[in-house]
């Protein structure tokens, strides 16, 4: 018996000190949005899995719905009610400046050219403004441009003033408005019901919309602008202390699998879902237009003027904000071209 005894506490020992290089830490995975919106379906579990085979299973993931409103996304991370989550920069007014570098018109590149130069372009310069204070960066990605989907058709941006649109926030919001459009502020997962009830009669979102939130169903005209109406800016994000709780082995893991590698993976998943959105489009019957060259000329006045206040708003914050904007496009355009 007493032999017996000392080999279970012998055991129970041995099981104790193994205990360490066997356990697992699952990371949270904070969303909203669809289960079927390809961030949901594909993004996330795929940068999971990169994170769980390179760290040999040590670190799992688990995607959770609804943990925090999308504009609560930031604070779910920072407070750590999520470990991590995509985030939208638009839905935080005045807390993102640095950020709308990319939101200006005109990037005139795609979802996965624009999203890898993002991040190139933020490690450079936008980091140093810290304002993501309180969480860690770990990718950054565009959705394909951004287009208007209405109930009427747009065949001159007169036809927008007065007209009740869902706009995003940021710089997008600034250009309907500079059009005379009456803003209407809802976060996308409610963009369906507020067109269906007449709340809104036009949207500025991605074409892959027109599939993923079914916006095929309450609008029948989509309008795209060469070289880009806007780009959306958004980041993925993960609680710093949960990182610093991993072994600096898992940490190094997991930094090789994000940053620009998540934020290209992102930015053609959604190069991808915008195809999907046009054939959708096709297959509803819906009318898709592009500006005039007149609409152009007068968009790029508009953005001339949002550029130079961007760019005095962004100044002081410890980067170029001039040089910034230029590197995004140029870094952009070329990556778009390989």
């Amino acid at each position: 018996m007493k032999h017996l005894k000392t080999l279970l506490l012998a055991g129970a020992a041995a099981a104790v000190a193994a205990a360490p290089a066997s356990a697992e830490t699952k990371l949270i995975f904070g969303s909203w949005a669809p289960p079927t919106h390809h961030i949901n379906a594909d993004v996330l579990p795929t940068m999971g899995k990169w994170i769980q085979e390179a760290t040999k299973g040590r670190v799992t993931f688990e995607i959770k719905y609804d943990l925090a409103p999308p504009p609560g996304q930031f604070d779910a991370v920072r407070d750590g009610v999520q470990d991590v989550a995509w985030i939208f920069h638009g839905y935080n007014p005045g807390k993102f400046v640095a950020t709308q570098v990319l939101e200006l018109p005109f990037l005139g590149a795609g979802a996965e050219a624009g999203s890898a130069a993002y991040w190139r372009v933020h490690q450079k310069y936008l980091a140093k403004a810290d304002e993501h204070k309180g969480v860690m960066v770990i990718g950054l990605m565009t959705h394909g441009a951004g287009v208007i989907q209405s109930q009427r058709p747009i065949k001159s941006w007169a036809d927008l003033k007065g007209m009740k649109v869902r706009l995003p926030g940021g710089i997008a919001s600034r250009v309907g408005e500079a059009f005379g459009a009456v803003a209407v502020s809802v976060p996308a997962p409610k963009v369906y019901e507020t067109l269906s009830s007449k709340v809104a009669e036009a949207v500025f979102m991605p074409a892959e919309t027109h599939k993923s939130f079914r916006l095929a169903e309450v609008t029948k005209y989509i309008l795209t602008v060469p070289g880009n109406l806007y780009d959306g800016s958004f980041a993925i994000i993960m609680n710093p202390k949960k990182f610093e709780s991993l072994s600096k082995e898992d940490q190094d893991a997991i930094m090789a699998v994000t940053g620009e590698k998540i934020s290209a993976y992102a930015g053609s998943k959604w190069a991808a879902a915008d195809k999907v959105g046009y054939e959708t489009a096709k297959a509803a019957g819906t009318t898709v237009s592009e500006a005039t060259p007149e609409m152009v000329d007068q968009l790029k006045k508009v953005a001339a003027t949002l550029e130079a206040d961007w760019i005095k708003r962004a100044s002081g914050k410890g980067y170029d904000p001039a040089a910034a904007l230029k590197e995004l496009r140029e870094t952009a355009k070329a990556l778009d071209k390989k």
